[in-house]
């Protein structure tokens, strides 16, 4: 049984980190454990760690100890190389490969850099490794600064080297072409490839090629002197500042790194202020050459100003400096989610394994994993783009959720707010945001007010209500959102980052409403455990509802499970299993349970019953030996707010379990609520839920 997949490229800056992300999360997505392992990396100076390997396992969080995720450092092959022993080297790369193929469902290997000594023989390293491990191998090279004979002949020979040796070639991906030569890419390499081997081609994308300051700083060894905080900060292109200022301006491009002598404070002050006028584009950060620095003065002024980009001092002249920067290579590191994203979503765009994956892992998974189903959720809202108001607009939280979605290109997002407050929180966050796909919008000065005005008192007169007050009311942004997808200027709505629950939802019971046969608003949370998902409902919208809204919060429940693709097996909890319980409560869940199975008969549901029967097969068994739910519930209905809200908060905190939610279930249109307490990535997930949900589940 196959358990691998090799990544293999015969040159530096190939583009081997986007196929090993990219795999990542296909791979997460049909199986259960996935391993990553690379037989060579870098040597490192003391204390430091391989970048790729940090960045796979922090940002897919997995539970793979460093060590056991490499064999050799680059400096120990060539050192048993010398000595004669490469023999050796092969028998410790299987060693740690097996190890791994024994503990996980799939292990990703990522082939070695080619930079630095002993680059010469790596590729044959990596041809022997792949053979001697016994798994199918994908090659990536770079067209880059590459006429088409040389990038297609050296793709040409690595995949003739590849077959020499019986190992199998599976794919091959044609990295950083430009957009019109992809077709022309993939058709060539069809030429000398066969029929069964895929092939694809990736453009050029600038925000990837280009480095951060962070990188900047490290290559240049510079001294930071002012904004700290926004080394991530990505730049678009660099130039010299030696003109006089108005000429300068005039060159300056979005993200341009301003490279000028330390001394030259017109050129200093007159960047920083393009930076923060609406007239000029963004500038990244600024290189101050040569060793020199502002006059005090000079600093005091800067220091002073309200938005400062990283200012680096270097020692270099500013002819040395401007070729060091031309030349420094981008990479991508574990902090550098917002690439890291837009890595995948690029993968994504241009790269489809699904197929090949599911060829290549030739057993089935049981069960659904958190893993499995959060990849689902994604590809689920990529189906079909949906746009989701964000009320909260200048939460923090909500700004960085939002940049994170944008880079993966899954929703449409208008944020709600004041235009310059918001553009402030995303240079202070250090945010590259593109406003020019955001919609911002302050209710208050939109075109559509009145509009929304008067389409609120027509629907509450009969309530009270005048126009002067639905004026007040529309100038709240959890009315005006909800009035955005009212009258189908967005799909659905994300709030409660800084609002409560009745803030968030009043507006959507007064004119979203509920749907047909509904009459109860209820919640459910994902609870993304270590080996299962299940579901909980409901924790965060009905205090103690009755036998009959009981049974309606379970078969909305019910009905969200199919829709995200978990058979529901039903707990009804209670403090008791089967007709031993007495009392009001009890009697309660016994009696929303009959009604469930009169009106819904074809799901499987049990009730009463304790958690732990519900959720342990062995307590299950023993309490209710008969039962087709005891042992096995993932659908865990709770009887009060009070239960359910402590349980799922219980759950999440001592398990280190991932609660999405809550997801609201009996609307027309989706309006989801978040806890005040909520993290970016509860924002993140919740705007995904929401948007399936507008796909009309």
């Amino acid at each position: 049984m196959n358990k691998g997949l090799y990544i293999a490229t015969l040159e530096s800056h190939s583009g081997k980190s986007m196929l090993s992300l990219g795999l990542m999360r296909t791979l997460l997505g049909k199986t259960v454990k996935v391993g990553y392992f690379r037989p060579i990396i870098n040597d490192m100076p003391e204390g430091k760690r391989d970048n790729h390997i940090d960045t796979i396992l922090s940002y897919f969080d997995l539970s793979l100890p460093y060590e056991d995720a490499y064999a050799f450092k680059r400096s120990e092959v060539i050192q048993k190389r010398n000595e004669g022993k490469s023999g050796e080297i092969i028998d410790v790369i299987i060693r740690k490969y097996k190890k791994l193929e024994e503990e996980y469902d799939f292990v990703l290997v990522e082939g070695s850099d080619f930079s630095g000594e002993g680059s010469v023989f790596e590729f044959d390293v990596n041809v022997i490794t792949a053979r001697n491990l016994g798994i199918p191998v994908v090659i990536i090279a770079s067209g880059q600064y590459k006429s088409w004979e040389e990038h297609l002949g050296s793709l040409q020979m690595a995949y003739n080297q590849f077959v020499d040796k019986d190992v199998d070639v599976i794919a091959m991906v044609s990295n950083k072409i430009q957009v019109e030569n992809l077709d022309a890419a993939k058709e060539n390499m069809r030429k000398f490839l066969p029929d069964d081997i895929d092939v694809f081609a990736i453009p050029l994308i600038e925000t990837l090629n280009n480095p951060t300051l962070k990188e900047i700083v490290q290559a240049l060894e510079g001294k930071i002197l002012f904004g700290e905080d926004f080394l991530d900060n990505q730049t678009g292109n660099f130039g010299v500042g030696a003109m006089q200022l108005r000429n300068y301006l005039t060159t300056l491009k979005n993200e341009s790194l301003v490279i000028t002598p330390g001394d030259r404070a017109d050129i200093i002050l007159g960047a920083l202020q393009a930076n923060i006028s609406s007239n000029y584009p963004r500038i990244s950060g600024i290189i101050l050459t040569g060793g020199l620095t502002p006059e005090p003065s000079i600093l005091k002024l800067i220091e002073g100003l309200s938005e400062i980009v990283p200012i680096i001092s270097v020692e270099d002249g500013t002819f040395s400096v401007t070729n060091r920067v031309g030349a420094i290579k981008s990479n991508i590191y574990a902090d550098s989610i917002q690439k890291i994203e837009t890595t995948i979503s690029t993968f994504e765009r241009y790269v489809s394994f699904d197929p090949l994956v599911e060829r290549l892992i030739n057993f089935e998974p049981h069960g659904i994993t958190p893993r499995m189903f959060q990849y689902g959720l994604v590809k689920r809202a990529q189906q079909s783009k949906k746009h989701i108001v964000l009320p909260e607009g200048t939460d923090d939280r909500i700004l960085i959720a939002a940049s994170r979605l944008m880079a993966i290109d899954i929703v449409d997002i208008t944020l709600l707010g004041d235009v310059e407050v918001i553009k402030q929180k995303l240079m202070k966050l250090g945010l590259n945001l593109d406003l020019e796909k955001v919609n911002i919008i302050n209710p208050a000065k939109s075109e559509y007010f009145q509009e929304y005005a008067e389409t609120l008192y027509e629907l509450r007169k009969h309530k009270g209500v005048n126009l002067d007050m639905a004026r007040d009311w529309m100038s709240d942004v959890s009315y005006y959102g909800t009035m955005m997808i009212y009258k189908g200027h967005a799909d659905g709505m994300v709030s409660g980052a800084a609002h409560t629950t009745q803030h968030t939802i009043r507006p959507a019971l007064q004119f979203i409403k509920t749907k047909p046969g509904v009459s109860v608003v209820s919640s459910v949370f994902f609870m993304c455990l270590e080996d299962r998902v299940s579901v909980f409902g409901d924790c965060a919208i009905n205090p103690n509802p009755t036998a009959e809204e009981l049974a309606e919060i379970t078969i909305s429940s019910a009905e969200s499970c199919f829709a995200f693709g978990i058979d529901p097996k039903i707990a009804m909890l209670s403090y008791s299993s089967g007709t031993s319980g007495k009392g009001a409560d009890v009697d309660r869940v016994r009696q929303a349970t009959e009604i469930v199975k009169n009106k819904r008969p074809d799901l499987k549901i049990e009730g009463p019953i304790q958690y732990d029967a519900a959720v342990d097969i062995s307590v299950g068994k023993s309490k209710l030996p008969d039962s087709e739910v005891a042992g096995q519930a993932n659908l865990l209905i709770f009887p009060d707010l009070n239960t359910g809200n402590n349980t799922y908060k219980a759950v999440q905190r001592e398990t280190g379990a991932l609660a999405i939610g809550p997801m609201l279930q009996g609307l027309n249109k989706p309006v989801n609520d978040l806890s005040r307490g909520c993290t970016v990535d509860d924002v993140f997930n919740t705007v995904i839920l929401t948007a399936i949900q507008a796909q009309g589940i």
